[in-house]
């Protein structure tokens, strides 16, 4: 015969409150409330889930005196192995309890597998985030419990009805030494309905390292995304409903309730947190560096659950798993951060974007960073043990700030700066490609504007600050004023300082003369030239009508009498008016290359021909 209890109490005096009497009576109360339920199914094949359930709705008084019952039964075995182990009544006793908890591991089942509705992990979840408090008792008698249930809407009752009957169920079998069989079939139910749900939400069971590694990138990227698409629903619904659920119906025991959640759910949160880490195990390159930040993200947010819903000794595996998962994806970053700073630095193209537009490896490593200050969260905490090590100080004109607080000082900050650094230093050897040193400016103007238009419309801004923005529009101005001053020097050069001073016909002739070959030169010579950013293609444009401009108009002016000019037009020396320069220069620094021509003779109306 099983037994229920660790030790005899002291015999009993005559002030104990049992006598033969109350004995008796218990036992016959019990067998009377025992018997009744048993004989409407009897037979031990007969299927769990066919029996009249003694917890439905119609029949909660007789559950209530069920469960009383046992308690009484309890009591008397306890008072009877006290006096006389062997006794009759003691065995007559024990049969009755088995009878009754084999009864009751019935209803369990039953309750567990009918009830799924109610006791789904998103029923669960939802219903104990609101009500907290759903683990007293179905039978209790208070009138307070009865004026609360009316208010609380009715698929939230009929949950906390049925966890309050499983936990009534548990406290009476756990208590009469049943727990193993209490455990084996909640075990088994439960553990089915969290492998489906998490079925059902993408999670993949046998995906090991060895497949993983051997994926193509897009068929692993898929399975990213379904995992990133799961894990949020997996933890805070499955696993966080499972735990509430384990918790309240063995609040009796707390090891059968780490017992019982462990069981359940720590192969299947193994298998979720083990994917991350085997991701991070494979093969590092530069187009899986958002995947996993991604999947650091996603196990990073969800760490103080995990934290919390795993927190017994026996799931310190899934713990851990988590945590490994988290080093291995960052040590994945850190990897794939060093290997991208030293593509930059090998990149090895010999060849110069025509009309010094903006390089490939620009828009590339932009775009990147870009990106990168996306996750500027999780970057943060990746780095921030993670020092920069380079061979030389940081340049105090690139980092420093006068304004302290304006200074780059994060070290994600100072990592994603340091990356358009090496960056810029890799096109400065690119622009010396170029055998126009004006077209070598052109094109660091050209590509800095971009870096520079990149940050302001990207998170970039925030971390670098405005000063760092500043600083750099202040380059690629230096860059456009070098340009002008290498592209068009022979043009400035040509005209006279004092374009209304007196001076011989001689001179004006041979200014016009320089005027022209310089202007053409440096015309055809730029047609292909380009600026992309239509804002810095205007201001160059304006600097350049604003320095030729007006001396060329003074000089025209001064110099166009009627007999003059008529000779110098018949000479072709006086070959644009002012307004043709304008149309000419507005033609510039779209990259058109053969959009136009100067032709070597033209008419007043400027020479140029399409």
């Amino acid at each position: 015969m099983r037994t229920i209890f660790s030790k005899s109490p002291s015999p009993p005096t005559h002030h104990h409150t049992f006598t033969e009497s109350l004995i008796e009576e218990n036992i016959e109360a019990a067998e009377l409330s025992i018997t009744k339920w048993d004989s409407l199914h009897g037979d031990d094949h007969v299927s769990y889930c066919n029996i009249a359930s003694l917890f439905s709705e119609n029949n909660r008084d007789e559950a209530k005196q069920y469960l009383s019952s046992i308690k009484g039964l309890q009591k008397a075995m306890r008072y009877l192995a006290s006096l006389e182990s062997t006794s009759d009544k003691l065995v007559r006793a024990q049969t009755l309890m088995q009878t009754a908890m084999k009864r009751l591991e019935r209803e369990f089942y039953q309750i567990l597998k009918s009830n799924r509705n109610y006791l789904d992990p998103e029923s669960v979840s939802n219903h104990s985030s609101s009500r907290p408090s759903v683990s007293r008792s179905s039978f209790s008698d208070s009138e307070e419990d009865e004026s609360e249930n009316d208010s609380i809407p009715e698929v939230e009752r009929g949950s906390s009805a049925v966890i309050a009957d499983l936990r009534a169920i548990a406290e009476a079998m756990i208590s009469a030494g049943y727990a193993k069989e209490c455990f084996k079939i909640y075990r088994t139910i439960r553990k089915s309905i969290v492998d489906e749900a998490l079925y059902n939400l993408g999670v993949e069971r046998n995906l090991g390292f060895q497949q993983i590694q051997k994926m193509e990138w897009e068929t692993l990227e898929v399975k990213i995304k379904h995992w990133l698409n799961a894990v949020k629903g997996a933890v805070k619904t499955v696993f966080y409903g499972e735990r509430l659920l384990c918790d309240q119906v063995f609040a009796i025991s707390s090891s059968i309730r780490e017992s019982c959640f462990t069981d359940v759910s720590k192969e299947g949160a193994l298998a979720l947190f083990g994917f991350p880490e085997n991701v991070a195990k494979c093969k590092k390159t530069p187009e899986k560096m958002f995947r996993i930040l991604d999947l650091y993200e996603a196990v990073s947010d969800l760490w103080p659950e995990i934290e919390s819903i795993f927190s017994f000794e026996s799931t310190s595996t899934v713990r851990s798993t988590a945590v490994n998962s988290l080093i291995r994806l960052s040590d994945a970053v850190r990897t794939m951060l060093t290997d991208f700073e030293m593509a930059i630095q090998k990149h090895s193209s010999k060849t110069t974007v025509p009309g010094g537009g903006i390089h490939p490896l620009t828009r590339y490593v932009m775009n990147y960073i870009s990106f990168l200050a996306d996750y500027s969260g999780v970057l943060s905490d990746i780095v921030a043990d993670w020092p920069l090590q380079i061979s030389s100080p940081l340049p105090e004109s690139y980092f420093g700030s006068p304004d302290k607080e304006e200074s780059i000082s994060s070290p994600i900050s100072v990592r994603l700066a340091w990356l358009i650094l090496v960056m810029l230093c890799k096109l400065d050897g690119k622009a010396e490609m170029y055998k126009d040193v004006a077209l070598s400016y052109l094109f660091l103007a050209n590509n800095l504007q971009y870096v520079v238009n990149k940050v302001r419309q990207s998170n970039l801004k925030l971390l670098l600050g405005d000063n760092w923005v500043t600083k750099h529009e202040q380059k690629v101005r230096k860059y456009t004023a070098n340009y002008e001053r290498m592209g068009w020097s022979k043009v400035f050069a040509s005209l006279p300082e004092n374009p209304t001073a007196e001076i011989p016909v001689d001179q004006v002739i041979e200014h016009f003369r320089k005027f022209n070959s310089a202007f053409e030169e440096a015309y055809k010579k730029q047609t292909s030239w380009v600026v992309t950013d239509p804002k810095l293609r205007d201001e160059i444009k304006l600097s350049l009508a604003r320095r030729i401009g007006p001396i060329y108009k003074e000089f025209f002016d001064k110099y166009g009498g009627m007999q003059l000019m008529k000779e110098m037009w018949a000479e072709s020396l006086v070959r644009y008016t002012p307004d043709d320069l304008g149309n000419y220069c507005s033609d510039l620094l779209f990259g058109s290359g053969s959009s136009g021509s100067i032709s070597s003779s033209s008419s007043q109306g400027g020479g140029y021909s399409r």
